[in-house]
């Protein structure tokens, strides 16, 4: 049952960087790429916590708290800077 949850995880959890990627690439405008980063960054911090649970270990806390806290830093940056006006 725990290889099947593992797996069926892995599978969505892929197909979700997938398309975060996806509209990396794409993206027409700089919100549009911003969004897909964090949306790509939140997916890893999933991932991370995700096989944390599976292999029930709380070493990868400390990783998990600096990348939410790269997210969080970063996002907010980016948006001071797309919302900054020109002067």
């Amino acid at each position: 049952m725990t290889t099947f949850l593992a797996v069926v995880l892995t599978a969505l959890l892929s197909v979700t960087a997938l398309l975060a990627l996806l509209r990396l690439y794409r993206g027409p405008s700089l919100v549009d790429r911003v969004i897909a980063a964090d949306m790509l960054l939140a997916t890893m911090v999933g991932a991370v916590g995700a096989e944390a649970a599976v292999n029930r270990h709380a070493t990868t806390l400390p990783v998990l708290v600096v990348l939410s806290l790269l997210g969080f830093v970063g996002s907010v940056s980016l948006v001071r800077f797309a919302v900054r006006e020109p002067s």
